[in-house]
C-alpha cells in the first residue's frame, strides 16, 4: 500500500533552458524542479517550528509533533492544548507524522497492491490522513491545525500575513512563483504546500532506521525476548497484531509500514478527562463525525478510526485517538482482556453496572471489531496473552523505534542490488 508522492513541479514563473526548437531541456527542467522542491521543503521545515503562524504566537506544528520524539506529542497529556490563549483542549491525541507517505488515499473499498500483498481482498474503509481519514494529501492535512479553533486557531488571512513577514518569504516565492503570496488564499495555500513538502521528506519522516529494520536487513539480531514478542505479534491465536499492523516486507521488498491503515472500531473506553466528554450526549464517532462531514449519519462508519503505524510507538505517552491510555503495556492488556474483564476498562452507571463500550452509542456496537485477540473473549475466559507474554510483546514493540541505524538500510540494499546488475 504505497502512496507515491511527487512534489516536483514546474511553474510558469521560472524560465528554463530550451532546446533549439524552443522547448525546455528535460535535464534543465528537472534540475529547476528539484531546486524549487528543495526550497519549498526548506520553507516548510522553518514554518513547522515557527509559532508566528498560530493565533497565540506561541504554538507551532512542532509544539504537538516533537521532532525529538519522531513527531509524536512531546508530553503525556491526553490531548494537547491550543486556541488563541492555549487554554482550549484538543479533541484528539495528535498522531505521529512519520510514515505518512505510506498512507493510501481514502477509499471505502481498498485493495492492496499485488506487489505487496493479496490484491484480491477488500480491506474495507482504508486510508486518508488524520484519525478519521478525511484528507488525502500532506498539504491538506497540514492546513487543518492552522485554523482549527482548538489547535493553532488562526485565520487564513493571518497565516498569509505571517508568510509575507517571514524571513523565508523569498524562499516561498522562488519555489512557487512571484505571485505565490500575492493574495491571502494563495499565501495560505503556499504555507500548506510547504508544510506538505516538508512532511514528504523521506529521510526525515520515513527513515526506516529501527532495530527491527536492521534485523530485517541482516544488520542486527533481536534478543530472545524480542524474538518471542515478534512471534506473539504475528501469531493469529495470540496477539494477532499483524492482522492490522503489517510486520513483513512486501512481495517487492517494501519495508513493513506496521499498519494496513484501515479504519476500525476498537471500543476504546471513554476518556472522562476530556472537556468535550463532560457532555454525556457528545461522542467522537471518528469517520462519521464530528470533524469528518461526508460520512455523517452513515451508521456503518461510526466509531471507526484509522489504524496508526506502530513505528516509534514506544515514544508515545498517550495512546488511541482520545489519549485514554498512557502506558504501552496497558494498551496491550486492554486488547487481550477488553471483553473478559470489561469492568476494568469501562465506566459504571448509577446502579454500578458496567457500561460496555461506553464511548460509542449502542446502535453502533455492531461495528466493533471481534477478530482475534477479541474473538472468544468473555467473562471467565483466559486471555490470549499472559503477563510475561505481554512483556515480551512490548519488548518487541520497542524495536520499532527509529535511530538504531544511521541510515535507511533498504537504500543500501537497493544500491547493492543495482551494483550487482551493472555490466
Amino acid at each position: 500500500m504505497r502512496r507515491l508522492v511527487c512534489v516536483l513541479f514546474v511553474t510558469t514563473a521560472c524560465a528554463v533552458a530550451a532546446t533549439p526548437d524552443g522547448t525546455p531541456s528535460p535535464d534543465s527542467a528537472y534540475e529547476q524542479a528539484r531546486e524549487r522542491t528543495a526550497l519549498l521543503r526548506e520553507a516548510g521545515r522553518r514554518i513547522f517550528s515557527d509559532p508566528s503562524f498560530s493565533a497565540s504566537g506561541k504554538q507551532s506544528c512542532a509544539s504537538c509533533h516533537d521532532p525529538a520524539r519522531r513527531y509524536n506529542p512531546p508530553n503525556a497529556r491526553d490531548v494537547q492544548m491550543g486556541g488563541p490563549s492555549l487554554r482550549d483542549p484538543g479533541l484528539r491525541a495528535p498522531p505521529t507524522l512519520t510514515y505518512l507517505n505510506r498512507v493510501p488515499p481514502y477509499d471505502n473499498h481498498h485493495y492492496d497492491s499485488d506487489d505487496e500483498a493479496d490484491g484480491s481482498i477488500d480491506n474495507g474503509p482504508t486510508g486518508g490522513l488524520t484519525w478519521d481519514g478525511r484528507v488525502d494529501t500532506a498539504a491538506l492535512q497540514a492546513a487543518i491545525p492552522l485554523t482549527a479553533a482548538f489547535e493553532m486557531a488562526n485565520t487564513r488571512a493571518a497565516v498569509a500575513t505571517a508568510a509575507r513577514k517571514a524571513p523565508y518569504a523569498t524562499m516561498l516565492r522562488r519555489a512557487l512563483g512571484d505571485d505565490a503570496l500575492k493574495d491571502d488564499e494563495q499565501a495560505f495555500a503556499a504555507v500548506a504546500r510547504a508544510l506538505g513538502a516538508f512532511q514528504e521528506d523521506y529521510a526525515e519522516f520515513s527513515p526506516y532506521t529501527s532495530k527491527y529494520d536492521a534485523w530485517l536487513t541482516g544488520r542486527a539480531q533481536l534478543n530472545e525476548q524480542e524474538r518471542r514478542g515478534l512471534a506473539l505479534f504475528e501469531d493469529e491465536h495470540k496477539g494477532n497484531c499483524e492482522q492490522c499492523h503489517l510486520s513483513k516486507r512486501g512481495l517487492d521488498g517494501t519495508p513493513p509500514a506496521f499498519s494496513d491503515y484501515g479504519l476500525i472500531a476498537l471500543g476504546v473506553p471513554r476518556n472522562a478527562k476530556l472537556a468535550r466528554n463532560r457532555d454525556p450526549a457528545f461522542f467522537d464517532l471518528g469517520a462519521c463525525g464530528p470533524e469528518r462531514k461526508d460520512k455523517a449519519g452513515q451508521a456503518d462508519y461510526c466509531g471507526l478510526f484509522r489504524t496508526p503505524t506502530l513505528r516509534n510507538v514506544a515514544l508515545r505517552n498517550a495512546f488511541f485517538h482520545n489519549g485514554k491510555f498512557h502506558d504501552l503495556r496497558e494498551v496491550v492488556d486492554f486488547y487481550v482482556t477488553r471483553d473478559i474483564t470489561p469492568e476494568r476498562w469501562y465506566a459504571k452507571d448509577a446502579r454500578g453496572k458496567t457500561i460496555l463500550y461506553d464511548d460509542l452509542p449502542a446502535p453502533y456496537h455492531a461495528n466493533i471489531n471481534r477478530d482475534p485477540p477479541f474473538a472468544d473473549q468473555h467473562t471467565g475466559a483466559r486471555p490470549a496473552l499472559n503477563q510475561t507474554e505481554i512483556d515480551d510483546l512490548v519488548a518487541f514493540l520497542r524495536t520499532l523505534t527509529d535511530g538504531y541505524l544511521k541510515e535507511n538500510p533498504y537504500r543500501a540494499e537497493r544500491r547493492g542490488v543495482a551494483a550487482k546488475t551493472l555490466p
